[in-house]
């Protein structure tokens, strides 16, 4: 992925998240793409809350990403503490290596597990991006100890190297949607990406197709928790880390 981030057009530094306030937004919308997805996609954005009863701004959204069915949700709340409704689908263009977690650098791999959205990035070389926080804790723990990899970014102009890629359209929608909850004071947007549904269906469909691969059937099995949890109550779980890596749902 670092070859990758150079073309992504940042520094090393990377663009990191302001304390909120307007001073945010104001200079994100120095920058042309911004102002530009503004003109193109604001209205549509406005329209997708209001379609799902929820007001925008929203300072509480939840992105989903499911790899298999390769979509990314996105849900927020009409009211504080109020189960979250779908606000948005929008699919994944592509997809590089396979289903289940990334573990080391050059790997190709598309991470699974719990992250945030943690740098918003308005000069990339694919439209628009903003950093996964991988590698978490628990990929810190189960990965490679020299170089688990990193620089995992969701972008458009639907090219891969292990990040999720969207159509210029998808990218855009979803960028604003996070930078107005981001301006609004929303210090951690959460993304959980997982392979599949972990429904019974996609569970099923794992075990078939993965029946030789203990190690990552387990790693599922962990994920599965976390998935159901939001399942029955449309609210964002709790998420923390044993100190063996597992991921743990105290709620």
């Amino acid at each position: 992925m670092r070859a990758f981030f150079v073309l992504l057009g940042i520094s090393a530094a990377g663009l990191q998240l302001p304390a909120a306030d307007a001073a945010f937004k104001r200079d994100q919308l120095t920058h042309r793409k911004v102002r530009a997805a503004y003109h193109d996609k604001a209205a549509a954005v406005r329209a997708a809350f209001a379609a799902a009863g929820v007001p925008f701004p929203n300072a509480s959204l939840y992105f989903r990403a499911f790899k298999a069915e390769k979509s990314v949700e996105l849900w927020a709340p009409p009211k504080k503490g109020a189960p979250y409704q779908l606000i948005k689908s929008w699919p994944i263009c592509a997809l590089s290596g396979t289903l289940g977690p990334k573990r080391v650098q050059g790997d190709r791999q598309v991470p699974e597990g719990f992250y945030t959205l943690d740098q918003f990035n308005p000069e990339s070389n694919f439209l628009l991006s903003m950093r996964v926080s991988y590698p978490n804790k628990s990929d810190r723990i189960l990965g490679d100890p020299a170089d688990p990899g990193g620089l995992i970014y969701i972008h458009g102009n639907c090219v891969t190297i292990g990040c999720l890629p969207m159509t210029d359209d998808g990218i855009a929608e979803i960028y604003l949607a996070a930078l107005e909850a981001r301006t609004a004071g929303q210090r951690e947007i959460p993304i959980h990406i997982f392979p599949a549904k972990l429904d019974a269906a996609g569970v099923a469909a794992l075990q078939r197709n993965y029946a030789a691969d203990s190690e990552r059937l387990a790693f599922w099995d962990n994920l599965r928790p976390g998935y159901e949890s939001f399942e029955k109550t449309h609210l964002p779980p709790h998420v923390t880390v044993a100190p063996d890596g597992r991921y743990l749902f105290p709620d």
